[in-house]
């Protein structure tokens, strides 16, 4: 029996990713990068943000900084994930990417953050449709992102990035205060 037409499609070969160097984007006057150690002490600040912590359920210091950002840049080589250093004039100003990359199943699940400074412009939106507009063109097929129903931030980021709303996961994700329903929204090629 023969793979159907759709499933052959929507499988993206080994080596397709790490064949290639991660690419630099930029969005206006954002530059979306690849992870660089010497980012460890901005992400080590980052996370000293409460948001940042009470969505990422997490704090960090450099070292841990240091073992994330080389843990980012191996996953670009290993086809599991795939971020990017949001900055602006070679400041941090976020993390956006994804976690969770299945090659053979063409979809990844999307993460991000901005620092205090840079909320209320659109980075994380902008920089999210950035790259998820390049791992869609790069063959995924589906990209799903998810978050705190008591987030109303990342709902719109959510949907100002093009992610569609599908539905709610009922306690899905342990937070600091206990378990979150989770709003799932997805972004998928050729929606129909």
């Amino acid at each position: 029996m023969r793979p159907m037409p759709e499933l052959v499609a929507a499988v993206v070969p080994a080596g397709h990713l790490r064949g290639r160097d991660q690419p630099t984007l930029s969005v206006e006057e954002l530059t979306l990068r690849p992870w660089r150690l010497s980012d460890a002490a901005a992400v080590a600040e980052a996370y000293r943000d409460p948001e940042i912590q009470r969505w990422h359920v997490r704090t960090m210091d450099t070292a841990e900084a240091q073992l994330w950002v080389s843990a980012w840049s191996d996953g670009w080589a290993a086809e599991t994930g795939a971020n990017w250093a949001v900055t602006e004039d070679g400041v941090l100003l976020g993390r956006t990417g994804f976690r969770a990359v299945d090659l053979a199943a063409g979809s990844a699940e999307a993460a991000y953050w901005t620092v205090p400074a840079a909320r209320g412009r659109e980075v994380a939106a902008r920089a999210l449709r950035a790259v998820s507009e390049w791992m869609l063109a790069a063959g995924l097929h589906r990209l799903e992102l998810n978050h705190s129903v008591a987030n109303p931030a990342s709902c719109r980021v959510a949907t100002k990035a093009g992610y569609v709303y599908e539905g709610t996961k009922r306690r899905q994700a342990l937070h600091l205060d206990g378990w979150h329903d989770m709003h799932l929204h997805a972004l998928v090629a050729d929606p129909e």
